[in-house]
């Protein structure tokens, strides 16, 4: 079929604007301040629109390890922050900052039992002592469910778990590789932490690239036969962007990944170990969303499914799937109208429970 003279106009000016400035997306981050600083974390939170007062439960977003924290705030139009924000909700973002050679030391017990409690606290003082709402992607959303089961006393007042796998025997990209790790008891990994201090940069990126190897590979004709698709084209710009400044996985990390998670199946079984504390799913007393992508394998429904048994002593379990992969049930086009709708009533369902409540800062030493 002939394209029309519409079409011919709107890919004729996508390809004018891509030229004259290098992209159609646009990128800029939201707005944030910063309201905390410590060892390897930094809070941000986002400033609200002109003539909205946030209010209610605070929301914090945790992101993985290895993805920049962007991951929350992808592009403008099509950014959860930005969403987030703009429904008048108080929204603040964890960022873990550079992660390099030197942090080839770090673990569970710093990420899940120091970094992630320290933001907790510091969202809940900044808010005026109300509980946080958490939302985690991918490894982002087991970081928020072991902090929550290893200490029950941090100020969460729900935790919503975005792609985030329990279950790693349903993870068909996985299964190759579980023999290998019973037979060599994670050898290999620790060889790659000492040589390179963790999983490099361009691995990690790699290894996101090929879980979608299909749609990777026939991009380019896709890119040619939607450029009168402006929404198409920036969100490939924004995914690029975002996986061009995929991290490093720091070397001990990894170890306690590969083998808990891979090897052990820990969190489908007998929990982890954080700072000499047991973090079982099962010891979690907060309300928990879980959302899987129908198309995600690296985080497949089986996979995800299982907390809505594991997680016994929470007060609430919902689950829900949507349209999308590993990032695209995230912040894809199509998450606009399923995984956010779906979030946006578990947060008002949040505010209903905790109160509407304006931001009040506490003092620091609180």
């Amino acid at each position: 079929m002939m394209p029309s003279p519409r079409s011919l106009r709107t890919a004729a000016s996508n390809l004018t604007h891509k030229l004259l400035y290098g992209h159609v997306a646009d990128l800029r981050p939201m707005p944030t301040e910063m309201v905390d600083d410590g060892p390897k974390r930094s809070v941000y939170r986002y400033r609200p629109p002109e003539g909205v007062v946030p209010a209610g439960p605070p929301v914090l977003f945790v992101p993985p390890l290895a993805a920049p924290a962007r991951c929350y705030d992808l592009r403008r139009g099509c950014s959860l922050a930005e969403h987030v924000v703009n429904a008048g909700r108080i929204g603040y973002l964890l960022d873990y900052g550079p992660i390099g050679f030197a942090d080839r030391d770090l673990g569970f017990e710093e990420w899940v039992g120091e970094v992630l409690p320290g933001a907790i606290r510091a969202v809940s003082r900044d808010s005026g002592g109300q509980p946080v709402q958490l939302v985690g992607w991918c490894l982002g959303g087991i970081f928020a469910l072991l902090a929550a089961a290893a200490d029950p006393d941090l100020p969460i007042a729900s935790i919503a778990a975005i792609a985030t796998p329990v279950d790693v025997r349903e993870i068909r990209l996985a299964a190759p590789l579980r023999p290998l790790a019973r037979l060599t008891r994670g050898t290999e990994v620790d060889l790659l932490s000492v040589l390179l201090g963790g999983v490099p940069r361009p691995v990690v990126r790699r290894a996101y690239q090929l879980a979608g190897f299909d749609k990777y590979v026939l991009r380019p004709y896709k890119v040619m036969t939607n450029l009168d698709n402006t929404e198409f084209l920036a969100q490939i710009e924004a995914v690029d962007n975002f996986t061009n400044t995929m991290l490093a996985y720091p070397g001990r990390t990894a170890r306690q990944v590969y083998r808990a998670l891979l090897r052990d199946n820990a969190l489908a079984e007998d929990g982890i170990d954080v700072g000499g504390r047991r973090a079982d799913l099962g010891r979690i007393r907060v309300p928990v969303l879980a959302i899987a992508g129908r198309g995600d394998a690296l985080a497949p429904v089986p996979s995800v499914h299982p907390l809505t048994h594991l997680l016994a002593a929470a007060p609430q379990v919902r689950f829900e799937t949507a349209p999308g992969g590993h990032l695209g049930v995230l912040t894809g086009r199509s998450a606009r109208t399923s995984t956010w709708e779906h979030l946006d009533r578990w947060l008002d369902e949040g505010t209903v429970r905790h109160g509407i409540r304006p931001q009040r800062r506490l003092p620091a030493t609180v």
